[in-house]
């Protein structure tokens, strides 16, 4: 190579060239490096962060400026740290022999003529040099300068290649995941403005990605639901936290009609010196986890309703209550408002069965879960009503089909109501689907739930339905063992009554009044008596008894104990006796036992007779004294066998009270009978007008709602009587 080409391309000085480092081509070089025409090195301009930021800074971009002569008049501090040259080492030395191996000069004077001569850029890596004798690849950007003189100068921007191919893998591999990922993706600036939208995104949205730019996050998402992402994409432009599924918008799209779910997470958008750029809005559809996590809890919750009518329905053997249960667990799970009606047939046997023509009904339930003039529309409880035949709750219990009716239209709406205005209401009340299904139990077809949709937009489904029909089954079964349990409790009943006594029409020295409760109707009806028996002498017989034990078997063995105490009581005995003779005809029942307390009053001697056989003590309240528990011994139940009974004997005077009463009015099962019986003391320490409203007070005060025993209560008063001479 001639020494004066390389002189020219950087290898040399250049023939005539004189300038040295304070020479014209730096102050040239002064001021095309600087954007306001202060010399380098002078300080940055006011109001600019002197903190580098962004792509070029990741790179780590070097800039070279050589003149005409290929000596370095410009070394970044970029150039300092590719190169490992100083700014003082590089600058006035030929670029040539300082960063290029020798073998290497001929393409790099080609290059440098090429540029510098047509003004054509060239880009490429070339081998370079390091301080340290050690090589780099390195990719240049090399370009023509033309300052305000009208001299050329050479610009090198230069980067590691390495770094480079790096830096384009990352961005192609993310360009091509963001333009082909089914995950939508947004970039949004500080103010919530879309700087970049994904093609997912896009066909997401249903908006051209053009037609997002520049334009606000609500300006998009206008529905009220996007309020929730808004304010969590501040709050991730604040505190760089990120949003990670955080919302799932549900609802559908201009695009697709079809109902979607969305998850959303919210990323703050740093660049590399911490300056807040905007936030990266991920959007990625969970339809099919939506639907999964949907369908899973709808199955527990059907669980769970299922489960809560197992343990709510039939808690007692009542028919009104068990349908109440049966409507307060579909209400408001399952339905706006249940009704519960029985055909009349199945609860009076005495009505004609269900024939071609109407049904009749009798309402048991209605429940709502708020205030809504669809209840108008139905049936009160316990009032008895008729169907005709083209209706549908007459078509349920004829055909044992449910009916649903997703959504309802006015011919539906005029079969379901019993009448004209009863579908009006029901129109009124927004009324807009609804079921029906049989009570079924044992084969048979006790009458319908009704269930109806108002407030809650979504009709009803088939799994509504089967879990309805799950429901009305158990309630069914429910029903139809209290219906029956009932027959056999008013049959007991009846029976019990009819051998319960009416009081003779005249007692001499005596007033007395009497009550009779059965146990409420969870409870077989029991065998509790009393009786009063007129004697020779005007004697007066007061008996108290219990059959242990409970239905039509009790009410028997307790006429078979009353039978024997009315012979034996015309006997003349004595009470002891008489329940002598007791205890043996119990001893003859299997399985029975009774307790008994037997009295007999004489107005000519003013005395009271009494003996117990396992009783609870009488009351004995004299006049203008504190009531008092007799103390007498106790005796054992009729029935046990081999035990002598014991006659007491005590004077009584007019005015004196004495009170007869079983087990049922004072025990209870959270109180001890001790309290209980001064319970009752203290209630008779308070005299009433009449002895019957002492019976009355006495049952309204110790009995209660669901007490599970019968209750007999005797209470006898001695009057002043007369003695002939």
């Amino acid at each position: 190579m001639e020494a004066n080409a390389l002189h020219r391309y950087g290898a040399g000085p250049r023939a005539g060239a004189s300038r040295g480092p304070c020479g014209p081509a730096y102050g040239r070089s002064a001021r095309v490096s600087t954007a306001d025409g202060r010399p380098a090195g002078t300080g940055q301009p006011e109001g600019r962060s002197s903190l580098p930021s962004g792509l070029m800074d990741l790179l780590g971009v070097a800039a070279v400026l050589l003149d005409a002569d290929g000596r370095i008049v410009l070394w970044s501090p970029e150039a300092e740290e590719l190169f490992g040259y100083t700014a003082e080492e590089a600058l006035g030395q030929y670029a040539a022999p300082l960063l290029v191996h020798e073998q290497h000069w001929d393409l790099m004077i080609k290059v440098f003529d090429e540029v510098m001569g047509t003004g054509e850029r060239w880009a490429g890596a070339f081998p370079v040099q390091l301080k340290d004798g050690s090589t780099r690849l390195v990719e240049f950007r090399n370009m023509r300068l033309l300052d305000d003189l009208g001299d050329f100068y050479a610009l090198g921007l230069a980067t590691d290649r390495s770094r480079l191919r790096e830096v384009e893998r990352d961005l192609a591999l993310s360009t091509r995941l963001i333009s082909q990922s089914p995950i939508g993706l947004a970039i949004l600036d500080a103010d919530l403005r879309y700087v970049a939208v994904n093609p997912a995104l896009e066909r997401m949205h249903g908006i051209p990605a053009e037609d997002h730019l520049g334009r606000h996050y609500r300006e998009i998402m206008t529905s009220a639901k996007f309020e929730g992402p808004e304010a969590g994409m501040r709050q991730v432009l604040k505190t760089g936290a990120p949003l990670v599924d955080e919302y799932t918008i549900v609802g559908h799209t201009p695009a697709d009609p079809h109902v979607h779910a969305w998850s959303i997470s919210l990323y703050r958008l740093d660049d590399p010196q911490g300056r807040v750029l905007g936030v990266a809005d991920l959007v990625v559809d969970v339809t099919d986890r939506y639907q999964a996590a949907t369908e899973a809890a709808e199955a527990r919750r059907r669980l769970a309703l299922i489960a809560d009518g197992s343990a709510r329905i039939g808690t007692t053997l009542e028919v009104e209550q068990t349908a109440r249960e049966l409507a307060g667990v579909t209400v408001p799970e399952l339905a706006d408002m249940a009704t519960v009606d029985v055909l009349d047939s199945v609860l009076d046997e005495h009505r004609p069965p269900l024939g071609e023509g109407p049904a009749v009904f009798r309402a048991l339930a209605v429940h709502a879960a708020y205030v809504t003039e669809a209840v108008q529309a139905t049936d009160p409880p316990g009032q008895i009503a008729s169907y005709d035949a083209d209706r549908l709750p007459t078509e349920c219990v004829r055909t044992g089909r449910p009916i649903l009716i997703s959504h309802i239209d006015d011919a539906a709406l005029a079969r379901i109501a019993r009448d004209d205005r009863a579908a009006t209401l029901l129109a009124r009340a927004g009324v807009h689907s609804y079921m029906l299904l049989p009570l079924t139990a044992r084969g048979q077809i006790l009458g319908f739930l009704g269930l109806s949709r108002a407030r809650n937009p979504q009709p009803f489904s088939d799994d509504d339905l089967a879990l309805a029909g799950e429901l009305a089954s158990r309630a069914a079964v429910c029903i139809d063992n209290a219906r029956s349990h009932q027959t056999v409790r008013n049959a007991s009943e009846t029976l019990q009554r009819s051998l319960l006594p009416d009081h003779p029409p005249h007692l001499p020295g005596l007033d007395v009044a009497s009550r009779y409760r059965p146990a409420q109707a969870a409870y077989e009806v029991g065998g509790d008596w009393y009786d009063v028996l007129p004697l020779d002498g005007d004697k007066t017989a007061l008996v108290v008894g219990d059959v242990m034990g409970s239905g039509i078997d009790a009410a028997v063995t307790m006429g078979r104990l009353r039978t024997g105490t009315s012979d034996f009581a015309d006997l003349d005995l004595d009470p002891a006796k008489v329940l002598q003779h007791l205890d043996k005809i119990t001893s003859g029942l299997e399985q029975y036992i009774a307790t008994c307390v037997y009295a007999v009053y004489d107005p000519h001697r003013a005395e009271c007779h009494l003996a117990t056989a396992g009783h609870l003590p009488p009351v004995l309240v004299r006049s203008g004294q504190h009531p008092e528990l007799l103390d007498l011994p106790t005796g054992t139940p009729l029935g046990v066998g081999g035990v002598p009974f014991v006659t007491t004997t005590f004077p009584v005077g007019p005015g004196d009270r004495l009170v007869l009463y079983t087990d049922g009015l004072v025990e209870v099962r959270h109180h001890p009978i001790d309290e209980r019986l001064n319970t009752l003391l203290h209630l008779l320490d308070t005299p009433d007008p009449t002895l019957e409203e002492t019976c009355d007070r006495l049952l309204h005060e110790l009995r209660l709602p669901a007490d599970p025993d019968d209750v007999a209560v005797l209470i006898a008063r001695m009057q002043p009587f007369a003695t002939d001479t």
